[in-house]
């Protein structure tokens, strides 16, 4: 048995614990390979860096699995799983880091005439500007909230002209009862006193200089602030997450999801399976 091999059983036989049912959605004829093996799978593509899947169906070939789905199939219903595992992860976290991260659909050159992602009406993508990296880009924004361990608890794309203080009303849904730290793009005192208020969420973000009563932020504040952007990075270097082939935003999303929920398997397999550190994502499995 390969290396792959072994990887995609152990991934699968680990999903089995923790989900009643084979099939996460109905399907009129049942198909050969079930929901959960196709979701083994993306994670074990994701994991490897496996980007192209023209080139993972070479790479399974020789595999049981390899009769049982078609590419243009896998494709379909990849679209349509979503991801089930986070909450066991932050069962017990109290503290949030809030970020965002450009996502480029094409480069700003190509911008007037892509057409990429413009098959749905309420998600085309625009131009925005990252402060951060100094960056012009057309396309859109991850908008994350991770825990101070390091496992994403909700994320959302908008265009890449939506600030980042928007997506603060999303998480009204998401959170409560917890301190939720951010840069000083979310400095606002009417949506920070609108969280406390509605949802008890004590939003910590560091002061400007010229600003009324300014004092440092908490320096452990400041350096757990540093675990989403590590994140990022991991998402941009081992699971590429900027390099996209999607031409439709169902496509685009589907990558960007895939990604994030593999991150998110590989942190649940170390901690509940191989107990080692979460964030060892370049580890072999087996």
């Amino acid at each position: 048995m390969s290396n792959l091999e072994a990887s995609y059983r152990l991934i699968l036989r680990e999903i089995r614990k923790i989900s009643e049912n084979e099939n996460l959605y109905f399907k009129p004829i049942t198909p050969k390979l079930s929901d959960l093996e196709l979701i083994s799978l993306i994670i074990l593509a994701e994991f490897k860096s496996i980007d192209s899947e023209h080139q993972l169906f070479r790479e399974i070939k020789g595999f049981e699995i390899e009769s049982k789905i078609e590419r243009s199939v896998y494709n379909r219903r990849k679209r349509r799983l979503f991801p089930f595992m986070v909450e066991k992860l932050n069962e017990f976290e109290n503290y949030f880091i809030v970020d965002s991260m450009p996502l480029e659909v094409c480069k700003l050159a190509r911008s007037s005439r892509s057409k990429i992602c413009k098959d749905t009406d309420y998600a085309f993508p625009n131009k925005g500007f990252c402060a951060s990296q100094n960056l012009h880009f057309y396309g859109y924004k991850l908008h994350a909230v991770c825990s101070i361990s390091g496992v994403f608890q909700s994320f959302d794309l908008s265009p890449a002209s939506v600030h980042d203080i928007h997506y603060l009303q999303d998480i009204k849904q998401q959170l409560s009862d917890c301190v939720l730290l951010g840069d000083k793009g979310y400095l606002s005192k009417t949506i920070e006193i609108d969280l406390f208020n509605q949802v008890n969420i004590q939003l910590e973000t560091p002061k400007r200089t010229n600003q009324k009563e300014y004092k440092p932020q908490f320096y452990q504040f400041k350096k757990h602030r540093k675990r989403i952007e590590t994140l990022f990075s991991q998402l941009c270097d081992q699971f590429m997450i900027r390099r996209n082939y999607a031409k439709s935003f169902d496509g685009f999303k589907t990558r960007i999801l895939a990604k994030i929920t593999t991150l998110t398997t590989i942190q649940f397999l170390n901690k509940f399976v191989f107990n080692r550190n979460i964030n060892n994502l370049k580890i072999n499995l087996v």
